[in-house]
């Protein structure tokens, strides 16, 4: 996954483009960068930012990157923003994306005679080759409509030139790219909350495939939306930051629902819930609205130096993450019976370490509560973890296991209806090792975010998709 950030000041934006930037760390571990131009002078500032924070990577070159207009990244793969020189003009661009089919492209484009130079890590750079896809067009227009027909998956992102940002959005609007304003001066970010503190308020969400012009004059139509949506669910459910919205929808009150919902319909008798940092809190204050019983802190996260959990790529890094950034409350845990709500579950190895640490601590009964559906298809559109596959799913090993060594009869698994998706559930439970489990229904997502489903894209639930 990655973060967008860009500015277009009537002052010299490095400070703000810093700052508004630093507010997407909670997308990204591995590369970060700015980019700023001036009277077409182009500056670049990129970092490896796996064993530091942002700030600290950052904090001395910002002083040195003159002009009113930049863009910032942070992301969890490549080296980013890319620098071009075409018949175009100079512009950087940085993305987020998953492109599926990045060696046909690649092909396609050494046929045309281009060259790639981003190959520090070995393979080809997915900005670099948006970047080269952009330049075969006449035009900017031409060069994202280029982007939009041939890339498999999905790309969004921010191309900084002399006259200003132009910020694409996905073709099916799979990840957001929301712009806010103060005065003349405008941000666009992937994330609404990292301007409010910058003292700008959104004016506008890009819609899926639509291309905009950002100046301070305004904001300038270069490509129309699609008709279609497809807006990953995830992002209410676990990596938006609270705060954020998505088409205008708010991130915590969608987690609130989800919890409320939850606890309407649960019969299990509890002492109090308690959510499992961060993204389980929401819905753990809105289950205890729902099921009329108190929230409590019975387990805190440690936030200034442990990352998100998804993000490194080795799965011994991710246990360790999740083990030492949350701490028990041993106290309030001892003797008690607790709800634990939670965003979702993976590959269920965290979660299981979790539960014994929980019972270590003398808790008597653990009831885990999950904001969405099981997890039985692996992200096909977005790259918010380069390992995370169909074979690594707990549901995955699982369903092999019920059916004799062979991943079959998906259908049926995903259905809540069926005896199938009841012993599937028994065996996570199992697995984890928990009281009891439940999971929430693809219903109560779409209706907790309040989009039509049609709008929302629920592959890793259901197996649904819609284009490429």
């Amino acid at each position: 996954m990655s973060g967008l950030f860009g500015i277009v000041s009537t002052k010299p934006c490095s400070t703000e483009l810093f700052y508004g930037t630093d507010y997407h760390s909670h997308l990204g571990t591995r590369r970060a960068g700015l980019s700023t131009i001036d009277n077409g002078v182009v500056h670049l500032n990129i970092h490896n930012i796996e064993n530091t924070q942002f700030k600290t990577k950052f904090n001395n070159d910002i002083h040195e990157m003159l002009g009113n207009k930049g863009i910032g990244v942070i992301s969890d793969t490549d080296a980013q923003p890319i620098v071009c020189n075409s018949h175009l003009g100079r512009f950087a661009v940085c993305s987020v994306s998953k492109i599926n089919n990045i060696a046909e492209l690649e092909q396609k484009c050494l046929d045309a005679h281009q060259q790639f130079t981003e190959l520090s890590m070995g393979t080809t750079n997915p900005t670099e080759l948006v970047a080269l896809l952009i330049t075969q067009g006449k035009t900017f227009e031409d060069g994202i409509m280029n982007v939009h027909d041939h890339v498999r998956g999905s790309v969004s992102y921010l191309i900084l030139t002399n006259d200003g940002i132009i910020a694409v959005r996905d073709k099916l609007g799979r990840t957001p790219l929301t712009v806010g304003r103060r005065d003349k001066d405008y941000v666009v970010a992937s994330e609404s909350h990292s301007y409010v503190n910058l003292g700008f308020t959104t004016e506008y969400f890009l819609k899926p495939g639509e291309a905009v012009l950002i100046d301070n004059s305004g904001i300038h139509q270069l490509v129309k939306p699609n008709d279609k949506m497809q807006i990953c669910s995830f992002l209410w459910i676990y990596y938006g930051y609270p705060c954020v919205e998505y088409e205008n929808i708010n991130t915590e009150e969608v987690r609130y629902r989800l919890g409320e919902a939850m606890g309407r319909t649960d019969d299990v008798n509890a002492d109090y819930v308690s959510g499992i940092p961060d993204s389980g809190v929401g819905m753990a204050l809105g289950y205890a609205i729902g099921k009329g019983i108190p929230y409590k802190r019975g387990i805190l996260k440690y936030t200034p130096t442990w990352a998100r959990s998804f993000m490194p790529t080795n799965q011994d890094a991710r246990n360790l993450v999740a083990r030492m950034k949350l701490i028990p409350s041993h106290k309030m845990l001892e003797g008690r019976e607790v709800v634990f709500c939670d965003d979702s579950i993976v590959r269920g190895t965290q979660l299981r370490d979790q539960v014994k640490m929980l019972y270590s601590c003398g808790v008597k009964r653990i009831h885990i509560r999950i904001s969405c559906p099981p997890l039985v298809y692996g992200c096909n559109y977005l790259n918010f973890s380069t390992s995370k596959t169909d074979k690594e799913l707990i549901t995955r090993r699982i369903i092999a296991d019920l059916e004799g060594g062979e991943v079959r009869n998906l259908e049926a698994y995903r259905d809540e209806t069926t005896p199938q998706y009841a012993r599937m559930v028994e065996a996570i439970r199992k697995a984890v090792g928990v009281d009891t489990l439940k999971f929430n229904s693809l219903k109560t997502v779409c209706e907790a975010i309040g989009l039509p489903k049609c709008d929302i894209c629920t592959h890793c639930f259901d197996g649904s998709s819609y284009g490429e």
